[in-house]
């Protein structure tokens, strides 16, 4: 019996586990439009006064305001028509806001495996790490 409730407990576990909240849902649709160069979309979804960490890479460095659209478009122009494989969605949820972290791995003209880190409030990003791990691309 204690081994029946204990798969029936884990099973539980995975079956919520598996479920991503609504600033994960939010965080793969804004993979998928970064994977299809949809940068109007990528835009959109910025609060005022949002910043985006790119750490490493050729586009390395650290945007605010209009210099983000400027960089999303940069890189669309430079990787178009990507795929993007997901792993790892973390979700971490409080009343003020929400933090998702995955690792992605694009795949196009080039593969670039992303460690990704998005912080929403508000339903709108606020701040982003975008950090290129090469050790993800293995």
């Amino acid at each position: 019996m204690k081994t029946l409730l204990t798969a029936a407990a884990i099973a539980a576990f995975a079956v919520s586990a598996a479920h991503a909240g609504p600033a994960a849902d939010m965080a793969q649709a804004r993979i998928a439009s970064i994977a299809e160069g949809d940068t109007a979309t990528v835009a959109a979804a910025y609060q005022a006064g949002a910043v985006l960490h790119w750490v490493g890479g050729p586009l390395d460095g650290t945007y605010e305001e209009a210099e983000i659209e400027a960089v999303w478009k940069k890189f669309a122009k430079a990787q178009p028509n990507l795929t993007a494989d997901i792993m790892d969605v973390s979700e971490a949820m409080n009343p003020k806001g929400a933090t998702v972290t995955a690792n992605v791995v694009f795949q196009g003209k080039d593969k670039i495996p992303v460690r990704y880190i998005m912080l929403f409030r508000d339903g709108k990003l606020t701040d982003e790490i975008w950090q290129v791990a090469p050790a993800l691309a293995k």
